[in-house]
């Protein structure tokens, strides 16, 4: 079987690919980002602790990059090459991803990659999201929601990924929260030897204020639900 690394934000898009690349790749490694402060995943929130242990019940060693708040594109991809280096040397080709769609992402990853000496795999790309939601759920994987966008806000801030849940989503939304509506964490599934427990904490909002790409001023808010370990 194949060997490969796999970007991995244990969310719901990197459960699924995952669960669908060990049916051709054999996984050496999870590799992840973390706030080197907060010791969190920036753009989900979810602890570092958490990601251990989805880590140990897939059974796949996690491997961490630790980025200071803010850092530039420039020093994540300097950052991205030393980490992936050791896999590089020791004869790894290939880097398994779980996006959807984004032409453009794809290209920077894709580009990115090739400079350190990996070709990209993106197993659920170009599929209809309507029927990758449907399918994860069918699969038996468990998700919750821990970053709504305002466009969702508290009502499905700490909601469980269901068929109720895609029910409920409004008009436009996209059920896999592929223009950032939404991120989740998966707690449990097929690719998982047992659950991952956990209590739901504080529910918080964050408020960003930034430019968009022609100079206008954009105000946005994002729910958070924190997830605690459990003892």
């Amino acid at each position: 079987m194949k060997k490969a690394l796999f970007q991995w934000s244990g969310g719901k898009d990197s459960s699924f690919a995952l669960f669908k690349a060990l049916k051709e790749w054999e996984i050496k490694g999870l590799l992840t980002s973390l706030s080197a402060e907060y010791k969190r995943i920036s753009m989900h929130g979810v602890r570092e602790e958490l990601l251990d242990k989805q880590a140990e019940s897939i059974g796949i060693p996690l491997h961490k990059m630790y980025l200071e708040e803010d850092s530039s594109h420039d020093t994540y991809d300097r950052e991205l090459a030393k980490s992936l280096a050791p896999f590089v040397d020791a004869g790894m080709k290939d880097l398994v991803l779980g996006d959807i769609f984004l032409e453009d992402l794809r290209q920077y990853r894709e580009d990115k990659m090739a400079k350190v000496g990996l070709k990209c795999h993106f197993p659920l790309w170009g599929g209809d999201t309507h029927k990758l939601f449907k399918e994860f759920v069918e699969a038996g994987f468990k998700a919750i929601v821990v970053a709504a966008n305002d466009n969702l806000g508290e009502k499905f801030n700490g909601r469980v990924l269901d068929m109720n849940f895609y029910n409920d989503l409004p008009e436009g939304v996209d059920p896999c929260g592929e223009n950032g509506e939404f991120h989740t964490f998966v707690y449990d599934g097929p690719i998982f030897s047992e659950p991952v427990d956990f209590t739901v904490g504080t529910k918080t909002i964050r408020e960003y204020n930034y430019k968009d790409a022609d100079g206008n001023d954009i105000n946005s808010k994002v729910h958070f639900c924190d997830l605690v370990p459990a003892e």
